[in-house]
């Protein structure tokens, strides 16, 4: 069960390959308010889609280069080497989401979570709905047996995308083991 939680908040956590945009363009609120109007899934994913390419971009050339140079790391498991790129962007544009939620998914993936839960907090309070980093900060949560605030967060994530695959499935679950637990 943890697997299937991890492998889905993974997947929203990396919304697929990006293709690049950022948290402050006026475009998100229009897709926001579509994405939660529709019942239509395949409409749903390119909305999504939509919204991690905005969230991505960056009109400074060189945090799309290093935001390709730390996705690249991340993806070979050079986590160090990726850290050190994302870290770079938060430098250069501390006020760009996607640079701390980036290492905010490579510190979970290494195990540093309260690095990550720092920089959800800090992705967070830049881009309130980033259903990506409300969803890692569930999965951190599940990660220190912490299922209530994990069942939260992910809650968040579902108000905030609707259409999340399997997160639906996931709450279910995390609810039944609440329950479990209590009894």
């Amino acid at each position: 069960m943890r697997r299937i939680l991890q492998v889905t908040a993974l997947t929203i956590l990396l919304g697929g390959m990006p293709s690049y945009a950022d948290q402050n363009n006026s475009e998100l609120d229009v897709l926001f308010t579509r994405l939660n109007k529709t019942l239509d899934t395949v409409e749903a994913a390119g909305i999504t889609k939509q919204i991690w390419k905005n969230w991505y971009q960056s009109d400074i050339p060189e945090v799309t280069d290093l935001m390709n140079r730390g996705e690249l790391s991340m993806r070979r498991a050079k986590y160090d080497e990726a850290v050190k790129y994302f870290t770079e962007i938060i430098e250069i544009a501390p006020q760009f989401a996607e640079g701390w939620n980036r290492r905010a998914t490579v510190y979970y993936l290494i195990g540093e979570y309260q690095l990550s839960t720092d920089d959800v907090a800090k992705t967070l309070n830049l881009e309130p709905r980033h259903f990506g980093a409300l969803s890692g900060q569930g999965m951190i949560y599940l990660q220190l047996q912490e299922r209530g605030l994990a069942l939260q967060y992910m809650q968040r994530a579902l108000k905030a995308n609707p259409h999340l695959p399997g997160l639906k499935g996931n709450i279910k679950a995390l609810q039944k083991m609440i329950e479990d637990q209590v009894i």
